[in-house]
């Protein structure tokens, strides 16, 4: 089995039955798209739904927007042989994982609704918001998709151990130091 690992701003495609398009999300969203009778699919990973009305984004940061993502993955599945008619879409993603940050995630989420039936894209599986990050595994061939949250899970406290003894004689110390004394930056 094949493995694309998908990161922020990236996509990919794939026909074979064989690959999985993988990614995992926090507050970013993941479109999966797939045309059943094409047996294409494709995702994206994307940061933010679509800049303020103000904001002007630069060239080099569109990838950032779901808006650049869904046109760029709708058309290299166009480009590969899907229909726009028959896509099916399953949208993920959307947590609010860190409450600094506000509902972002519930605003990702809201923007991929609204430009699916915009474009008027069926949905088919949609697992948006809460608190946890989500694992997504995604094959194109199928349109079959896993995806599981991840809990936050720290590693275990060290355990003490004894400190190191370090034997030195006291003849081997330079003067300055049999003192028991230390001085530090001079």
């Amino acid at each position: 089995m094949q493995r694309i690992a998908i990161v922020q701003g990236q996509h990919a495609i794939a026909d074979d039955p064989d690959t999985i398009i993988t990614t995992l999300l926090g507050s970013c969203i993941a479109v999966c798209l797939h045309d059943a009778e094409a047996k294409l699919g494709g995702m994206n990973h994307f940061l933010l739904g679509e800049p303020e009305p103000q904001h002007r984004v630069r060239p080099e940061d569109r990838h950032r927007y779901g808006l650049h993502a869904m046109e760029l993955l709708i058309n290299a599945m166009m480009q590969k042989g899907a229909a726009r008619h028959r896509l099916r879409a399953h949208v993920f993603g959307g947590a609010n994982v860190v409450p600094a940050f506000g509902k972002i995630g519930t605003a990702n989420g809201e923007f991929a609704l609204r430009f699916l039936g915009t474009e008027g894209i069926a949905i088919g599986h949609c697992a948006l918001g809460g608190i946890l990050p989500r694992k997504v595994e995604f094959r194109p061939w199928d349109g079959t998709v896993h995806t599981s949250t991840i809990e936050e899970r720290f590693a275990p406290p060290p355990r003490p151990s004894a400190a190191p003894q370090v034997q030195m004689q006291g003849s081997d110390m330079p003067d300055e130091y049999s003192h028991g004394d230390v001085e530090l930056f001079r």
